[in-house]
Formats: C-alpha cells, structure tokens, sequence
C-alpha cells in the first residue's frame, strides 16, 4: 500500500506537534491548582526530574486525541493520519527521557 503525502498530512503533523507543546502548562496549571501546590514548583518538576517530564507530556498528548476525533469525525483522514504519525514522532523523545 503506497501513500502519497499530501498537504493536509503535514497541516495534521503541525497539529500534533504544537499542540501538545501549547497545552503542557494547562495541564501543568490544573495540576498545580489540584494538588495546591504552586505553579512554580510543578514547572520546577517538569523541567527537572525526567519521570515528571514524562508522564506530563503523556497528558499534554491527550489534547491529540481530540484533534484526532475532530478531524475523523469531519472525514478529514489526511488529517487524522498526519496527527497520528506526530505522536508517534514523541515516542523517541518519551524513551529518551525516561532512559537517559
């Protein structure tokens, strides 16, 4: 099965890529409103400690599934599977994180 990549898979690798990057201090900011604990210091664990950085990112990545169930719903496939194809980019990074 050969795909063609067409426009509307790099406008879905787009979405997938910012999106979870755009979303990883909301999700930050409702943990830090949660657990009442400061912003700061959640920030502080994101950037320092590599098994919060993980398991934050995994959560902004969620904000992918939403794009994903948008788009298919719309029957814009091209879309769904440029959206799919960045969160499998994140796996490398996830595994890098977690190891090194």
């Amino acid at each position: 099965m050969k795909i063609k990549l067409k426009k509307n898979h790099f406008v879905g690798f787009g979405i997938g890529i910012l999106s979870p990057l755009l979303f990883i201090p909301i999700v930050l900011f409702i943990l830090a409103s949660v657990t009442s604990v400061s912003y700061g210091n959640i920030w502080e664990q994101f950037i320092t400690f590599p098994e919060y950085t993980s398991k934050y990112t995994s959560l902004a990545l969620i904000s992918n599934l939403l794009w994903f169930y948008l788009f298919l719903n719309r029957e814009y496939y091209d879309v769904a599977r440029g959206i799919i194809f960045s969160m499998l980019c994140f796996i490398p990074y996830m595994i890098y994180v977690n190891l090194f």
